[in-house]
């Protein structure tokens, strides 16, 4: 079929082949993009029945979207051939690096967590991948695992009719035509004996996997499908060719996954995941206690004593007691309480809940009142007389009460858990965090006031923390030794004070103030001896011991995603209980720009979403050959390029890694122009768009002043806009590969005007950009280039964000006097300048971000790639809280405390 064309595809080259068909490289000409094609055998297309049950698993398959799963573009069908599109991923399969020989511990590890996450997150969708093993998993050239193949063994298995698909045969090393229910030495026992499967089969492929990679050799060998298939179902995996100085756990996760019985087996990925992750800190065991003693008889330890008599009967038997076995730790659960679709939490500029010291109740505030969820519970339910516009809830040391803020009056007050009257404290307005205590003490953080305390029982606030002008307080803790606080120290304002700010440690009694952790907020002290904080949205732990005020090593990202409060008050949305629960909101910093998809929209309103995740975007460009999208991401306080290959044949790749980079702009050449503070200024840089080699600087901007790059003229001049906070913004030039001096090219009109959004025509003799202020509004306006002293006006409406067609024959310009809307106006420049009448696109409803073009064009101007308001699945992303039971022995793992440390 090579040179052949199926579709819209053009086939390039042959993949593989097997019992699940022909695999081709192929290329999707009306995407312009490579791919992989999956030609499925011939006899699946004379059972209709079959075909449309396999149409109806692969959509579901399809919907599948993670960085470490191979995408499943589309079921297709061209002229009786059926045929899958599937994204190409570039690289070796996993199979081809372990017949190198075993994989590095190190490595292997950090593969196997990402085949867990894909797993993980194909489970979540129950999707079950049916054929794990070495061959469906591809490393890419940047390390990065692709798992292939997800679900397509359930798409193809065929009711029991007796034909060629029924057979429970199995494809062996891609030569076994059959129903490929499973490869023989990755099936589960009960794939093996054709019984049902769910997503612990996936656990013992995983395992399977998991040694091989360790060993070099598979678990259950064999020379035949049907040996294999023995040893799967009789026979047990030789753990001693395991590599010496592996952690000893490690034994034991393997042994679980390959369980014969699955209710002994792992039972969710998601544990198995996390359980990697806390043995790649430590891969060798390192700090487990050599021998690990518990493998013996723990009487072995004292029998010659107790047989010499060297010691009495009581010693004896406290000897015994203190090395009885110990219990195993509790198992890590996790679940999520979403938010009913009535609710949604409210007043998110402060904590919008806590749980119980005892992690049997959660609190939580949504529209304006309290809701009481128990843990042992379905639903939450409305806590009755707090109704009236609150925020800040936090618990008694006992779990009985709950205390929060009434915002209109501007009063601490509290409630009983199990109901009655709601009680007013004390006169407490703005809470920046608060704390109940024992001995009836609450600490409430006051921002510039500093910290106050006040009695459980009501009074009036006492100032215990003052802090300097310009400096804020918040989520004060008193600590076990009742005399120390721990609180955030901020400084300034703005999205970054929160994240620059201090963890620090100051005595009720001295007034000392220690510090102990630069760059991060909303602190809190766990029973393990660890203080966990924020940065961004990512929560971070660092061991302490709260004796000496000390720290011990670096801190350790523990959760990624938590959701923030950011500039208001820095609240990050966590709460710890005493007996080891962890709860938090997923989500970002609330303050940040909204999430947005990427999708092209055609002439005639066709949208197709790029394979991207939602995150948020800022100025799309496409690069002058249509086959890359340059893009800027700007989440908490960081903002980088990042750079995607449209094929969707691999994931979106960081650009920028120093500073803040933003809205990029493609040069003719293949590097992306940017600005950057990476040096203080915050002037223009560009860089190679494939990541090598370092970026250059181009221009040099004053003190508070940006340059912010607008377009390139064919000549060679790169126009940028020149803005800040105290100058409005105009136009320049600069010749790159000249002396690259900056010229002025349009200044404001008056000091209350600013122009921008600057692009130069195709063929570099004119140049449009906006102009305008809050008086007469904004106007899109075209000019010689360079500047002759012509102008000409190009619609009166309120509008925005020009740009030419790739041809030079068309205008676009997004209107925002209604809905946000392109538009289009035909326009000539010979032999003299005319426009004609704008007309809409089909193409509205998009987002747009102020000081960027929001959208761009195809170099062959039939599509234009917008940035589209975030789907319903996620725009909700801070509408449930996350559990995690017993989280204390996952923390312990990932960062252990400080030896002398007891809890």
């Amino acid at each position: 079929m090579i040179g052949t064309t199926i579709g819209r595809y053009e086939i390039l080259s042959l993949l593989g082949a097997g019992g699940m068909g022909e695999v081709y490289q192929a290329r999707d000409t009306r995407l312009g993009r490579i791919v992989a094609v999956k030609i499925l055998p011939k006899q699946l297309a004379e059972d209709r029945e079959r075909i449309q049950r396999f149409e109806r698993e692969a959509r579901l398959l399809a919907s599948l979207n993670h960085v470490n799963i191979a995408t499943l573009f589309g079921f297709e069908e061209n002229e009786g051939t059926h045929f899958l599109v599937m994204e190409l991923v570039d690289g070796a399969t996993l199979a081809e690096r372990i017949a190198r020989g075993p994989i590095p511990l190190a490595e292997a590890l950090t593969i196997a967590r990402q085949i867990a996450d894909a797993l993980e997150a194909a489970h979540e969708k129950g999707v079950i991948h049916r054929d794990l093993k070495p061959a469906n998993v591809k490393i890419t050239t940047d390390g990065k695992v692709k798992v292939l193949d997800f679900g397509l063994a359930k798409a193809l298995i065929a009711p029991a009719h007796g034909d060629f698909l029924s057979s429970p045969t199995m494809s062996v090393g891609g030569t076994y035509a059959g129903v490929v229910l499973g490869t023989a030495p990755y099936m589960s026992p009960e794939q093996a004996k054709g019984l049902d499967v769910d997503q612990r089969s996936d656990v013992f492929a995983f395992g399977c996997v998991l040694f091989e990679m360790l060993t070099g050799r598979r678990s259950f060998p064999g020379d035949t499908v049907t040996d294999a298939i023995a040893s799967v179902l009789a026979r047990e995996p030789d753990m001693t060719t395991l590599p010496s100085g592996v952690h000893p756990r490690l034994h034991e996760i393997l042994r679980r996954c390959l369980e014969k019985d699955q209710k002994r087996r792992w039972q969710a990925v998601g544990d198995l995941r996390v359980e990697l992750e806390a043995i790649s800190l430590d891969p060798h065991g390192l700090s487990v206690p050599s021998t690990q003693a518990a493998r013996r008889p723990r009487w072995t330890f004292i029998a010659p004593a107790a047989l010499a008599g060297a010691v009495a009967a009581a010693a004896t038997a406290a000897v015994f007691w203190s090395l009885r076995p110990q219990p195993p730790p509790a198992a890590v659960t996790r679940f999520s309480y979403v938010l009913p679709k009535d609710q949604s939490f409210t007043r998110a500029g402060r904590h919008v809940f806590a749980m119980s010291p005892d992690g049997s109740n959660v609190v939580y505030v949504a529209n304006n009142q309290l809701y009481l969820k128990p843990m042992a519970d379905m639903d939450a339910k409305p806590i009755a007389g707090t109704a009236q516009d609150v925020d800040t809830p936090f618990f008694s040391p006992d779990g009985k009460w709950i205390a929060f803020e009434a915002v209109a009056e501007g009063k601490l007050k509290k409630v009983a858990v199990s109901g009655g009257p709601v009680v007013t404290l004390a006169e407490i307005d703005n809470p920046y965090g608060a704390f109940w205590a024992s001995g009836d003490q609450i600490f409430v953080g006051q921002g510039t006031k500093g910290i106050v305390r006040v009695s459980a029982n009501g009074g009036k606030p006492e100032t215990v923390v003052t802090v300097k002008p310009g400096e804020l307080a918040q989520s004060p803790q008193l600590l076990p030794d009742g005399d120390h606080l721990l609180f955030t120290l901020a400084e300034g304002n703005g999205d970054e004070q929160w994240d620059k700010a201090q963890i620090v440690i100051q005595s009720l009694g001295s007034g000392a103030r220690t510090v102990l952790v630069n760059g991060g907020t909303d602190a809190r002290y766990v029973r393990t001896g660890h203080v966990i904080y924020a940065v961004g949205a990512t929560v971070f732990a660092v061991p302490v011991d709260i004796k000496t005020r000390r720290v011990s090593g670096a801190p350790v990202p523990i959760l990624d995603g938590v959701s923030r409060a950011a500039s208001n008050t820095g609240a990050a949305f966590i709460a710890v209980s005493d007996n080891g629960s962890l709860g938090f909101v997923p989500g970002s910093v609330a303050n940040a720009s909204t999430s947005v998809r990427l999708a092209f929209i055609s002439r005639n309103g066709q949208t197709t979403a790029l394979n991207v995740p939602q995150r948020p975007y800022f100025q799309p460009r496409i690069s002058p050959d249509g086959r890359q999208l340059a893009v800027e991401v700007k989440e908490g306080k960081e903002a980088n390029i990042w750079v995607y290959d449209l094929s969707g044949t691999t994931a979106m790749r960081r650009l920028t890694f120093s500073g803040k980079n933003r809205t990029p702009l493609w040069t003719r050449d293949g590097r992306v122009v940017f600005t950057s503070d990476r040096e203080g200024d915050s002037g223009l840089f560009w860089q190679l768009a494939d990541g090598s080699g370092p970026a250059e600087r181009l221009t040099t901007a004053e003190a508070d002043v940006f340059h912010t790059p607008d377009s390139w003229s064919p000549t060679g001049a790169l126009i940028f806009e020149r803005n800040g906070t105290k100058v409005h913004t105009s136009l320049w030039f600069v010749f790159p590969d000249g002396d690259r001096k900056p010229q002025s090219l349009v200044d404001p009109v008056n000091r209350s005007s600013s122009v921008g959004d600057a692009t130069v025509s195709p063929d570099g003799k004119w140049f449009l950009y906006a102009a305008g202020d809050s008086t007469v509004g904004i106007r899109v306006y075209a000019q010689p280039f360079p500047p002759s002293g012509a102008k000409y006006e190009m619609s009166p409406n309120l509008t925005t964000e020009p740009a030419w067609s790739p041809d030079g024959r068309e205008i676009f310009y997004v209107d925002i006097s209604g809905k946000t809307r392109l538009m289009a106006v035909d326009v000539r420049t010979q032999p003299s300048f005319g426009i004609g009448t704008p007309a809409p696109l089909p193409i509205e409803g998009f987002a747009i971000r102020d000081g960027a073009r929001s959208y761009d064009i195809t170099p062959d101007g039939k599509r234009f790639l917008v940035m589209l308001p975030a789907s319903e699945t996620t725009s909700g992303e801070t509408l449930q809280i996350n559990v995690v039971l017993n989280w204390f022995h996952d923390l312990e793992q990932r960062v252990p405390a400080m030896p002398d440390h007891k809890r």
